[in-house]
């Protein structure tokens, strides 16, 4: 069984900045795709960031160059950097791993919400 547990979400004002945090647990973490997504009130989920295996990204063309994906390997955490947050920002977001063993895995989610 896969487990995702996200952390480190919060409020903050726009402009600044904040890390969500996913551990990962039941997975071969050094061979998964992990992704962030998000759903804002009224919207569907959308993808945020993804980071494959060999730590190659794509992002959203709403958080490029504001948004950095990474992970760790060792500790099997993948994180995600927000920072010059927008109100546009304010979501849950969902830790994710795209394909694993046939399905794909969601976090239950942690609240940003960016005041202006």
């Amino acid at each position: 069984q896969v487990y995702l547990k996200e952390s480190g979400g919060g409020s903050v004002q726009a402009g600044g900045s904040l890390r969500v945090s996913c551990a990962a647990s039941g997975i071969n973490f050094k061979i998964a795709s992990m992704a962030w997504h998000r759903q804002a009130p009224g919207k569907q989920r959308e993808l945020v960031a993804r980071i494959d295996s060999g730590g190659a990204q794509i992002y959203a063309d709403s958080v490029k160059g504001r948004f950095t994906i990474s992970r760790d390997n060792a500790w099997n955490r993948v994180y995600l950097q927000m920072n010059s947050l927008k109100p546009e920002d304010t979501a849950v977001y969902y830790c994710n791993c795209p394909n694993y063993r046939g399905s794909e895995w969601f976090g239950p989610g942690t609240q940003v919400t960016v005041s202006s």
